[in-house]
């Protein structure tokens, strides 16, 4: 019914908060070379990796709940929950369907925004392990080339 409403709302303060962050991180970065890390491959070839803002990895969550509330938006459209007149929800037409729908939207699509919000708070952990290996296995590569 309107469980595509309570995603859609996190992504809009997402949203916001993201360009936030980028605004403060582009004042603190003003003039600093963006922080890389060289991380060897095989022993041979290395590459030069940038570490993510924090930021950057707010546009993931904003990119799931966005895309995820879109498609929802789309499929209660097409099954005719969503009409172009008001109240736009055919939930909202009665005061039974309207308890119904926040019902709905109360477990349903509160139960979406977590498991989306879990599932992002997941990636960032990869992501932050991943840079601190990197980081690490780097910062050896450095001691053991200084120690030769």
């Amino acid at each position: 019914m309107a469980c595509f409403l309570v995603p859609a709302a996190e992504a809009v303060i997402t949203t916001i908060a993201t360009k936030v962050m980028q605004k403060k991180e582009q004042k603190n970065d003003a003039g600093k070379a963006p922080e890389t890390i060289e991380v060897r491959l095989d022993g041979e070839h290395t590459e030069i990796v940038e570490k993510k803002h924090f930021s950057s990895k707010m546009k993931w969550l904003n990119n799931l709940l966005w895309g995820g509330s879109g498609l929802l938006m789309f499929e209660h459209l097409w099954h005719g929950e969503i009409t172009p007149w008001f109240p736009f929800l055919t939930a909202a037409e009665s005061s039974e369907s309207t308890t119904e729908m926040l019902q709905e939207m109360s477990t349903v699509g509160v139960t979406m925004a977590v498991l989306v919000t879990a599932i992002w708070g997941g990636m960032v952990a990869v992501s932050s392990i991943l840079e601190k290996k990197a980081e690490k296995a780097a910062d050896e590569d450095m001691e053991s080339s200084e120690a030769e």
